[in-house]
C-alpha cells in the first residue's frame, strides 16, 4: 500500500510540474508570494481586524475563499502561458507571466504589512501609492 502511494504522489508531482514546465525557481517564487500574501491578509483580518475587504475590517471566509479562487486562477494562467511557451517554441510567456504575478503579490504583502502596522520605508509607500493610483 505504502508503495502504491508513493507511485501515486509522484505521477501526480511530475504530472503537475510538467504541466506547469517543470518546478523552477520562478514557479516556487509564484507560490510562495501567493502563501505569504494569503496568509498575510488573512492576518490583518483575524488579528488586526483592518481587512480592506469588509466594512467592520474583520476576516471573512468567503472573501478568504474568493482569494483562493483568484490564486487559483493565476495558476491556470500560468499553465495556459506554458502551452503558448510549447506553441512558439520559448519559455518567455511562462516566466512573464510569473514575473508579473509575483509583483503584484508582492504589492499585496506590502499593503498587508502596512495594515498591521508595520512600518514601511517611504520609498515603498510612495511606491506603492503610484503603482495603486495606476
Amino acid at each position: 500500500m505504502k508503495q502504491w502511494i508513493c507511485t501515486a504522489v509522484g505521477v501526480i508531482g511530475g504530472a503537475a510540474a510538467w504541466a506547469f514546465g517543470g518546478w523552477d525557481t520562478a514557479l516556487a517564487a509564484l507560490t510562495i508570494c501567493m502563501g505569504v500574501d494569503y496568509i498575510s491578509g488573512s492576518i490583518v483580518a483575524l488579528v488586526f481586524h483592518k481587512s480592506t475587504k469588509t466594512e467592520t475590517g474583520a476576516y471573512n471566509s468567503a472573501y478568504g475563499l474568493k482569494g483562493l479562487c483568484k490564486k487559483g486562477l493565476m495558476l491556470l494562467f500560468v499553465l495556459v502561458a506554458v502551452q503558448m511557451d510549447r506553441l512558439i517554441g520559448s519559455a518567455y510567456v511562462r516566466d512573464a507571466v510569473c514575473i508579473g504575478f509575483c509583483a503584484n503579490e508582492v504589492l499585496s504583502i506590502v499593503e498587508n504589512l502596512g495594515l498591521a502596522g508595520i512600518p514601511m520605508p517611504q520609498a515603498v509607500t510612495k511606491a506603492l501609492e503610484q503603482l495603486q493610483k495606476k
